[in-house]
């Protein structure tokens, strides 16, 4: 987590009314899959912002549209000034540098055939960045800082755990010295013990590197340890965003309260939460509900949450929420 003042570093990363939809024949035709609607926000360089939400709210798949593994349907992603999102492919392949991506799972993003050494130097031959001797002596170095010593460099992916491959993963993606990393759940895959060294090594690396993260994982708690600011998503939508301390320990929505209420508390005696327990199913994001599409599952909703969408509105706390009745401080209790 870095420890800059956020509101004195520049932005790095803007989304602008993101929206991805995927079109599918159903039994009623074609329809779409509302995977990202609208979602808005900003990262600042050298901070660490994380996206949390459930399986199927559309954080990866936003992810991939930051880096533009995917094209959005609509809306904007600056990165550095520049709109990667009209770009063409040529021009799109010099700004790559800037940007890299961390995969969930690092077996399947790994090529089985390259070693080691080969995975690390493999971008930066591609993008020629200086010669045989210097991409060798470089990719050496980001092994070394990631953990391996020189007797791993001949090794293939499955001659390595799951907390190596990771290790592996992300010395590629710091292979282009990028400014900006996208970490697609990296660590939900790792045993805990090995979930808490890649989080330290992602920590020291920001420092190292300068690297801004957008860090995302259905696990708020781990989300917590290592984002400055979170921003809580649900059916393709964000609906808070603010600093990683304010929404853990006091959340303004209704989703982030339940999902906070639901890990597990070490200590009982310093620490007591009512467990909240959603009722219902995650609707379909084929077919959203009306109004908040929160409000099927919200024991707080009203007449107007079933009619009208809630817009990201800014508190007093310097809070985002999408939310006709934001959570007061002390929070409410049922």
């Amino acid at each position: 987590m870095s420890t800059l003042p956020a509101d004195d570093r520049p932005v790095l990363l803007e989304a602008r009314d993101v929206v991805k939809h995927f079109p599918i024949r159903t039994p009623k035709g074609k329809q779409l899959v509302q995977a990202v609607d609208g979602v808005s926000l900003s990262v600042r360089a050298g901070e660490t912002l994380g996206l949390v939400g459930e399986s199927g709210c559309g954080k990866s798949t936003l992810g991939r549209c930051l880096v533009r593994l995917l094209d959005p349907t609509s809306g904007q992603v600056i990165f550095d000034g520049v709109d990667i999102t009209t770009t063409s492919r040529r021009e799109l392949r010099s700004l790559r540098t800037g940007f890299q991506m961390i995969f969930q799972d690092p077996y399947a993003s790994l090529n089985p055939r390259r070693r080691a050494l080969a995975t690390v130097e493999e971008p930066m031959l591609t993008h020629s960045m200086g010669s045989d001797a210097e991409i060798r002596a470089r990719a050496l170095m980001l092994l070394e800082q990631v953990g391996f010593d020189r007797s791993y460099s001949d090794r293939y992916p499955h001659e390595f755990s799951g907390g190596q491959r990771q290790r592996l993963g992300i010395a590629r993606a710091l292979a282009l010295e990028p400014r900006l990393l996208v970490a697609d759940e990296p660590v939900s895959a790792l045993d805990v013990s090995i979930q808490a060294q890649v989080l330290n090594l992602l920590s020291d690396l920001q420092s190292e590197h300068s690297l801004t993260y957008v860090f995302i994982a259905h696990d708020l708690a781990v989300v917590h340890h290592i984002a400055d600011r979170i921003g809580v998503m649900y059916l393709g939508e964000l609906v808070e965003v603010g600093s990683s301390t304010d929404v853990y320990t006091a959340p303004r929505h209704p989703y982030t309260e339940a999902l906070i209420s639901a890990i597990p508390v070490i200590d009982d005696e310093l620490e007591t939460r009512e467990r909240i327990v959603l009722t219902g199913d995650l609707p379909s994001p084929i077919d959203k509900p009306s109004g908040c599409v929160f409000n099927p599952r919200c024991h707080y909703a009203q007449d107007v949450c079933r009619t009208d969408r809630p817009m990201l509105q800014l508190l007093d706390d310097g809070r985002e929420v999408a939310c006709h009745f934001p959570l007061s401080l002390p929070l409410a209790v049922v």
